[in-house]
């Protein structure tokens, strides 16, 4: 019977001593909590998707309460906890613009088609990687709705075969930006403002063949624009959101009718 309990209660003090060392040890080694940085990482969301530039909430809550960042970058939080943090940390309140995900292309299934048949896994990083990805258009979206699935905001969806964002969802955390394998999102200003709906950087004769509503690059929306707010480059108009005035003018002008007037 001895020979049974002995080695037991060996291994029962051994366990209760190590348990001891690891409880002395944890104490002792423990890092300080910075209460500044805890307190300001209460007041973050918590969504941990990098718009700030940090690597997560943490990362810029530890920036905060050092002084290396500024209130304002969370654009999960918004103005409320930019002002918040700019109160706790007794600095001028944060300006902040609004912004919003945008999806620059129109390349729905009666505007376009695909060259191949794709079966393989549902996602568009996957289809993108077989090669150049199954759509007749390399430039527009695949619609396996890579996007969709790493928005925690329910902003985005698949209708016709293209991704489009809800505007009074999105939050702008730019998380859909990094989803898609061809960079069709953006972030633009909350504000009246046109905006070019397509990436394809083909010359017309190409885009025709692969797009109905594809940007030819006719400059007629330049020659429009009087307040220099729209450039041609690479066969793909773009609308500077910081000189439009959203005045319509260019959204008439296109041929295509791939420029859209946002008003939200």
């Amino acid at each position: 019977m001895n020979d049974i309990l002995i080695p037991i209660l060996i291994v029962v003090v051994i366990g209760l001593l190590s348990g001891l060392i690891l409880a002395i040890a944890s104490i002792v080694m423990a890092v300080p909590k910075d209460q500044k940085t805890e307190d300001i990482r209460a007041m973050l969301p918590g969504a941990n998707c990098g718009a700030c530039g940090f690597s997560g909430c943490d990362g810029y809550a530890k920036a905060l309460a050092t002084g290396e960042a500024k209130p304002g970058l969370c654009t999960v939080g918004g103005k409320d906890v930019a002002d918040q943090i700019s109160s706790y940390l007794g600095v001028a309140a944060a300006s902040m613009e609004p912004h919003m995900s945008v999806v620059r292309c129109l390349g729905s299934n009666d505007n376009t088609g695909n060259r191949v048949n794709y079966e393989g896994i549902t996602s568009c990083a996957a289809a993108a990687a077989v090669a150049g990805g199954p759509t007749n258009c390399t430039y527009g979206c695949i619609g396996l709705g890579d996007c969709m699935k790493a928005c925690n905001y329910n902003a985005l969806s698949v209708r016709n075969g293209v991704a489009m964002v809800e505007p009074k969802n999105c939050v702008a955390c730019g998380m859909c930006l990094k989803a898609c394998p061809r960079h069709l999102l953006t972030l633009v200003p909350v504000k009246k403002q046109a905006v070019v709906l397509c990436s394809n950087c083909d010359k017309g004769n190409i885009t025709n063949k692969v797009c109905k509503v594809g940007c030819i690059g006719c400059m007629k929306c330049v020659k429009t624009c009087q307040h220099d707010a729209v450039h041609v480059k690479n066969f793909l108009a773009a609308v500077d959101p910081e000189k439009c005035v959203g005045c319509g003018e260019c959204v008439d002008a296109c041929p295509r009718h791939i420029i859209g007037l946002f008003n939200v």
